[in-house]
């Protein structure tokens, strides 16, 4: 069993759509789960649907639906403070050292983040490089496993199939929960699941998308 994991995103509902159904079985088995999510997401393109937000009123919503959905799924927040589509311009060391001053006073055995160059936003690949290279930088020794997630079209056929392939289906009403929470953008995002998989069954859609939570344990060569 795992003694603590950190994931590690950018965003408000990266968490969610992305690492919900893992965190909610680590949960159920008593891990502590911590989130340090890097922005508040507020240079978003979603407002709701109907729109509800303005860019004035976003970073404040996404911030109250990011409290609600860490605490729908029982985890520790912590909020990084950097500004959304712009992590890829930070000192990418700056936020290593960051990141690795919180991982060695939390002292997790599993980092959960984003693959480098392989999801698709240039924030999560900031975030993702910043975060594996946090981890590089601990005692080799003590340091935790880091699973990267990789979302782009190509990944597979890059990177081979992922070393870890969670059927979170056990988990999905509460990784549902979780996603909801983000009010904002989980009707416009949902909605792209549907067209994706030409089906009016929003649940259905949601499954098919989200019912597996894949990740590569990442190699540090050493």
């Amino acid at each position: 069993m795992e003694k603590h994991v950190v994931v590690i995103y950018p965003h408000p509902d990266d968490e969610s759509f992305g690492a919900a159904g893992t965190i909610t079985k680590y949960r159920e088995q008593g891990v502590p789960v911590t989130y340090l999510c890097g922005t508040l997401g507020e240079m978003g393109r979603n407002m709701g649907a109907p729109p509800f937000a303005n860019r004035e009123t976003l970073p404040e919503i996404r911030k109250e639906e990011l409290v609600n959905a860490c605490k729908q799924l029982d985890v520790e927040l912590r909020m990084l403070g950097y500004r959304d589509k712009t992590v890829e311009f930070e000192d990418r060391r700056e936020v290593a050292k960051h990141l690795k001053g919180i991982l060695d006073n939390l002292q997790p055995s599993l980092v959960i983040t984003h693959y480098p160059e392989y999801a698709v936003h240039p924030d999560h690949n900031a975030m993702g490089a910043a975060a594996i290279e946090a981890v590089r930088l601990m005692d080799p020794e003590t340091r935790p496993t880091v699973w990267a997630q990789a979302i782009s079209n190509n990944h597979i056929e890059e990177l081979g199939r992922p070393n870890i392939i969670n059927d979170v289906t056990p988990f999905f009403e509460q990784k549902m929960d979780a996603v909801l929470c983000h009010k904002s953008q989980a009707s416009g995002i949902l909605g792209q699941f549907q067209e994706n998989w030409s089906t009016d069954d929003l649940n259905e859609a949601a499954k098919k998308q989200l019912g597996k939570e894949a990740f590569y344990i990442w190699d540090f060569g050493e």
